[in-house]
């Protein structure tokens, strides 16, 4: 065949809509997604031979003296680069004194001096090294990490949610450095946005229908409109019809007791819709749960009755902060209630809990990133979700 030329185009858009879709993914799967997906997103931001970045990531290794052709773009046009041996050692160490057990999320965080609940809970914030990168961007971190894993001074545990450890080469490299050079990343600019995001709902006339209802109940209850039934839970009924509990049960985000709490009014609404436009359900919309999802929900469910530090139970299942956040969401949307006041009394103080109790409670959504912009930045993603874990677990449940 004769010569092609392969355009790619990127928006971070993309990776945020696939981000949706793993949210309704088991723990497990949404971790190894949300690595993957980190995975493609250092790829199409990469300012390295994009060859070289794509073998290395299936076990291979390239030398970029051999592409004569530089049919790669960042091979035809190569960004600046500068020497950051400097940074790779100071990189090195923190990941050898955090005892290899962190992600890039979390290295990046420490090295700029930003701080989350899995930071604190931990101490890392009272650490040397904290905020000691502030001259550089998280963007030069980011591809930092990325380039000393090309180079095999660290590897990422895809299998391990992204976890990063040291390589021989790196624990070489802390004895003896050498210069260590790298391409700058590519800068953000010029970014096209010139599409709109569809949505994937079914049957928009039941969901209006729904909403109204979901609205209706949460007025007689006195509680904003989310904590009933999540918008994907909405949405998942208006794409299997549930007529009776068992299947009420199955949609997405309604366990038993939520279920039996509001699910005969939204029961008898979809049932009469259904009757009234003759529509054929299908029979194979079931949810099953797996053995391990049910080992993991008991174990967590016992650990906080037990009052465990989170990050305690975190890693004696080899979970990230953020993975243990998850599955709590989980159980708590289902109808489950957790009692974490032990471990929000040391992360928050009383005007804090005061604070996000009231915004959850005025509020239309319970998004998180609505509600970071709310507080200006005065908390972080996870604390954020750690306190909505309560306020759902007190109103909604």
């Amino acid at each position: 065949g004769g010569e092609g030329q392969c355009l790619a185009f990127y928006s971070y858009k993309d990776i945020e809509k696939l981000e949706k879709f793993l949210s309704k993914k088991t723990v497990s799967e949404r971790e190894l997604g949300t690595a993957l997906l980190n995975e493609m997103v250092s790829y199409a931001e990469t300012s390295i031979s994009r060859r070289k970045f794509i073998l290395h990531y299936f076990g291979e290794d390239f030398n970029v003296e051999d592409d004569l052709q530089k049919m790669d773009d960042n091979l035809r046009f190569p960004k600046d680069k500068m020497d950051a041996s400097k940074e790779l050692l100071f990189l090195l160490n923190i990941i050898i004194n955090t005892n290899q057990k962190l992600k890039t999320k979390e290295l990046v965080k420490i090295i700029v001096g930003d701080s989350n609940s899995l930071i604190n809970s931990y101490d890392l914030q009272k650490m040397s090294f904290f905020d000691k990168g502030l001259s550089k961007d998280r963007s030069f971190w980011n591809s930092l990490i990325s380039q000393a894993s090309i180079s095999g001074f660290i590897k990422k545990n895809i299998e391990n949610y992204g976890i990063i450890k040291l390589n021989d080469k790196g624990f070489e490299y802390l004895k003896n450095q050498n210069p260590f050079i790298i391409y700058l990343d590519n800068r953000k600019d010029n970014v096209i946005e010139n599409f709109t995001l569809k949505s994937s709902i079914n049957d928009h006339n039941l969901r209006e229908i729904l909403l109204e209802l979901r609205k209706k109940v949460a007025d007689k209850s006195k509680i904003p409109p989310y904590t009933v039934f999540q918008d994907a839970s909405i949405n998942d009924m208006t794409f299997k019809y549930p007529i009776n509990m068992q299947e009420m049960k199955n949609i997405y985000g309604v366990g038993e007791s939520k279920a039996k709490k509001y699910g005969i009014e939204f029961i008898k609404v979809i049932e009469e819709y259904v009757n009234n436009n003759n529509i054929l359900r299908g029979e194979e919309h079931i949810v099953r749960t797996t053995g391990s999802n049910s080992t993991l929900k008991l174990y967590l469910i016992q650990s906080i009755d037990r009052k465990l530090p989170l990050p305690d139970i975190a890693f004696a299942k080899g979970m990230s902060m953020e993975a243990l956040l998850s599955e709590a969401e989980t159980i708590v949307y289902s109808g489950t209630k957790l009692n974490i006041d032990y471990w929000l009394n040391e992360v928050f103080d009383e005007d804090q809990q005061e604070e996000l109790h009231d915004y959850f409670l005025d509020s239309e959504t319970d998004d998180i990133n609505d509600a970071i912009s709310e507080f200006d930045g005065e908390f972080d993603e996870d604390e954020i979700r750690l306190y909505r874990l309560k306020f759902l677990s007190e109103v909604a449940n």
